[in-house]
């Protein structure tokens, strides 16, 4: 669970802030009006998260690009001759 402190609060605790996340591994979620702004992650809190959304990204067009690869075989079986490819393709 992460910390969480309001936005006039932690302008005034930010070098605190910034230990607690270095230091302490904590996670602190700034809050205006009682509703999530922001949060303060250590830079390998970062890392990882890039890394899952290259990961899941990655899982995206992999997904696609298969979908692509069966548009041959549909395409021949219902004796479909052309195809769309839109203005940028060659």
């Amino acid at each position: 669970m992460a910390y969480e402190i309001p936005v006039t609060q932690a302008r005034a605790e930010l070098a605190d802030l910034i230990n607690r996340v270095v230091y302490g591994g904590e996670r602190v979620v700034v809050t205006r009006h009682g509703k999530p702004l922001v949060a303060l992650v250590s830079a390998a809190d970062l890392e990882r998260l890039e890394a899952l959304d290259a990961a899941e990204q990655e899982r995206v067009v992999s997904s696609v690009s298969r979908v692509g690869e069966s548009g041959a075989g549909v395409r021949q079986r219902f004796g479909i001759a052309a195809e769309h490819r839109g203005s940028g393709a060659s």
